[in-house]
């Protein structure tokens, strides 16, 4: 079987390169997909990407990942601080995860301070832009047996 990760971005993160550049840049979805597919190439992974806006694909998307990949890397979006259903979905598959943040959540609204993923992430990186994406994968890819 070919080593293999799920890169999850959930919802908005279609507008990447466009939504407000002040706080997550210039860098597009594809940008994202890339940055992410390179680093894990690096590594000896393929990498297998999902975005939508709908939270039922995300959770699909994860659900399938028990059948070929050893991990996933998320960005839920707005879904980190309101989705129970994508925290069971996560910790469900059994699968190690990282939680990626382009921005700083926790330079933001309070809202944003709350995450349901933060404590069964294997792996978390917030406030490190796209490249926090790579980093996420080099994170997750050294606890993988």
């Amino acid at each position: 079987m070919t080593a293999r990760l799920l890169l999850v971005n959930g919802p908005n993160l279609n507008l990447l390169g466009t939504r407000e550049p002040g706080i997550y840049g210039s860098a597009t979805l594809a940008d994202v997909e890339r940055i992410a597919a390179e680093a894990a190439s690096a590594v000896g992974y393929e990498l297998r990407a999902v975005q939508s806006n709908h939270e039922g694909v995300l959770i699909d998307a994860i659900h399938e990942a028990r059948e070929d990949c050893a991990g996933i890397v998320i960005n839920p979006g707005g879904l980190t601080h309101t989705s129970v259903s994508l925290r069971d979905a996560l910790t469900g598959v059994g699968l190690p995860f990282a939680e990626v943040h382009i921005s700083d959540v926790y330079a933001r609204e309070e809202f944003r301070h709350h995450s349901y993923l933060h404590d069964v992430a294997a792996v978390r990186v917030i406030g490190h832009g796209v490249d926090g994406y790579a980093e996420a994968v080099r994170e997750l890819t050294a606890l993988i047996p």
